[in-house]
């Protein structure tokens, strides 16, 4: 379990992220202010709230999957593989690209707590390919997971992650020759992708100890494609900010899901989810960070029922892949509401 725990940056990394503009003596801080308990609301009520979770917290059948064959994945445009929460797989002009993976079958250091949803966690890091980039947004146990980092360490070529993460994976058994990290505004090309690392609205840390590490959403560009990687974030102004900056994506991926009003200011509502894509001038987004683990007070389906009827409200274009569907842009992808099947 300790060694799941990670480590915290020390030495060169430390000096780097303490000439960060958003970093003070309490750790890195977000472009607005930021309580991770709203107003209103403290601990001992959200911890009450949790032991009377509302029927439908957890799906009581099984999550419905498509097994692929992951080194077969179509070429031309870019292709995504869903895995549950936040975790993906993007082909990329023929580069493979694997987002915040957690194949344990938990989000925790503990193998007892916050288990995955019967039938969601049926990709591990064997059916991976070969991958040329691993991102990883965030510490948090549900975007860093220690057994699949270490399970994946063979067949990853390059990292690229928020600054300060990398000791964590160093520790882990990583060549930290081979690990990116970057601050919010700063880029990295790796061959023909470029990733450049934005701001999120959001919070670190394995332990009681927060924030000492980065957490970021990440913009991947090519010649001819821009697709926006959301991480965690509270809504906010960063990101029509974003979208200022950097013009139209092809794709959104944004967080949808684990919300709840007591930490509003650190995960978006499912309506907000919507709103970034506009703000994003995003054609298309998937709502990920739903459909595998029991993270907050809401009913597992309450997200993606959000979501959707928000987006159809507003004539805003979304797909819903189901676990391990392969979804390719600008292609006819079918958007069919698959957990309504799902008890």
């Amino acid at each position: 379990m300790m060694q799941a725990l990670g480590s915290l940056p020390k030495g060169a990394v430390l000096s780097r992220i303490k000439q960060t503009p958003n970093y003070t003596s309490s750790g890195f801080e977000n472009l607005s202010h930021t309580p991770t308990m709203a107003e209103g609301h403290n601990f001992f009520k959200v911890m009450r709230a949790f032991m009377n979770k509302p029927k439908g917290a957890v799906p009581s059948s099984v999550i419905p999957s498509i097994q692929n064959d992951l080194n077969r994945l179509p070429d031309g445009n870019p292709a995504m593989v869903w895995f549950g929460h936040s975790s993906y797989l993007l082909k990329v002009e023929g580069k493979n690209i694997l987002v915040d993976p957690v194949f344990s079958g938990n989000a925790s250091p503990f193998s007892f707590m916050v288990k995955a949803f019967n039938g969601s966690n049926v990709y591990s890091a064997d059916n991976m390919p070969e991958i040329d980039i691993l991102i990883i947004t965030h510490d948090h146990y549900d975007h860093l997971d220690y057994h699949t980092i270490k399970a994946l360490k063979l067949k990853v070529k390059q990292v690229v992650c928020s600054l300060g993460v990398a000791p964590h994976l160093i520790k882990w058994g990583y060549d930290a020759t081979k690990i990116t990290e970057l601050y919010w505004g700063e880029k990295t090309t790796i061959q023909n992708i470029q990733l450049t690392a934005a701001p999120a609205r959001h919070f670190s840390g394995r332990t009681i100890i927060r924030n000492r590490s980065l957490w970021s959403s990440f913009i991947l560009k090519t010649e001819s494609h821009q697709i926006y990687i959301g991480g965690d974030s509270g809504y906010d102004s960063h990101f029509k900010q974003i979208g200022k900056d950097f013009g139209k994506f092809d794709l959104a991926i944004l967080e949808c899901g684990q919300y709840n009003p007591a930490w509003k200011y650190i995960h978006m509502m499912p309506e907000e989810t919507v709103q970034a894509a506009i703000d994003l001038n995003a054609e298309i987004f998937i709502p990920v960070h739903w459909g595998k683990f029991d993270l907050s007070l809401h009913p597992w389906t309450e997200p993606i029922e959000r979501a959707t009827a928000h987006a159809q409200k507003l004539n805003v274009p979304y797909f819903t892949p189901l676990i391990g569907a392969i979804t390719q842009l600008n292609n006819e992808v079918p958007s069919s509401p698959w957990w309504r099947n799902v008890k």
